[in-house]
């Protein structure tokens, strides 16, 4: 077991030390594009980044995550207008992830930013550390909560909810009651493993308790960080494999099995210099053996 905690805490400081942060910068490659979604609500792709939306109120604009770079968010900004002359007024921060936070700079000063408080402290201390990135200490949440919140714009009422860790400790999903849209940042990946950040206090349980909350939802359509609309189909199917992968995990470990000997069954290979993000089965490993 001390070997086991001992290759925990190497997996730990890798990671908190920056090696593959979600904070490093990408280049754009696609233009930015929007995709209504249902009624007032919109989709954007492309630009850097991950997936963002929005919604067009009766006064003003709610826009959700602020894409990779500040050019992507102008970008952004700039095809809302194209639909609307309403401000945007409010901005909506799923997670902590660069791809989600480091275009922050493209948006107006002054607006209403609402987060996890884990995500705010995330957020700080990200942009603390990079001197590149300390201009955007100017755009840490305004306002944060835990548990849900309910904004109300117009008549349309958006729930904030949190559901406890996950992909990251601060990974919160935004509701759209009346239409059945969720937008769910980076707690649903599909096609592939799901990413966990560990080193951020993500858990594969904790993912697999909010695809659950996730279910529950009366949601017709999810929207994640890193894919099209996905359904409540691909959801269970989702968890399911995470789930599967646990049970597994659990049964080597039970055998005496060691992290080499799971990373060997699940295909996990180590990438030059060992910079890369952990597997799911390393997560799973780590979950079970860490007594933190």
């Amino acid at each position: 077991m001390k070997i086991q905690l001992k290759m925990a805490l190497v997996f730990f400081l890798l990671f908190a030390a920056g090696v593959g942060s979600a904070f490093c910068r990408q280049p754009q490659t696609e233009p930015v594009t929007v995709q209504n979604v249902k009624g007032n609500i919109y989709m954007v792709k492309g630009g850097s980044g991950a997936n963002c939306g929005f919604y067009i109120g009766e006064k003003e604009v709610l826009v959700i995550d602020a894409k990779m770079s500040a050019e992507s968010a102008r970008q952004m900004l700039d095809e809302i207008k194209k639909l609307t002359p309403k401000p945007v007024t409010t901005l909506i921060i799923t997670h902590s992830d660069g791809d989600h936070v480091n275009g922050l700079g493209g948006f107006p000063k002054g607006l209403k930013i609402i987060a996890h408080p884990q995500t705010k402290k995330d957020m700080e201390e990200a942009f603390g550390k990079d001197d590149a990135l300390k201009p955007l200490l100017a755009y840490l949440p305004t306002q944060t909560f835990a548990g849900s919140m309910d904004l109300k714009m117009g008549g349309e009422t958006i729930r904030l909810l949190y559901f406890g860790q996950a992909h990251t400790s601060g990974d919160i999903t935004v509701f759209f009651p009346a239409e059945k849209v969720a937008f769910v940042g980076d707690l649903v990946f599909l096609g592939r493993d799901p990413l966990i950040h560990k080193q951020k206090g993500g858990t594969s349980f904790g993912l697999v308790r909010n695809l659950q909350a996730l279910l529950a939802l009366d949601a017709d359509i999810y929207i994640p960080g890193h894919n099209d609309s996905a359904s409540k189909s691909d959801i269970e199917t989702l968890m399911k494999g995470i789930q599967d992968k646990q049970a597994k995990i659990k049964a080597m470990i039970q055998e005496g099995k060691s992290l080499d000997d799971i990373k060997k069954a699940f295909g996990v290979e180590s990438a030059p210099g060992g910079r890369r993000f952990l597997s799911l089965a390393e997560v799973i490993y780590l979950d079970l053996t860490d007594k933190k």
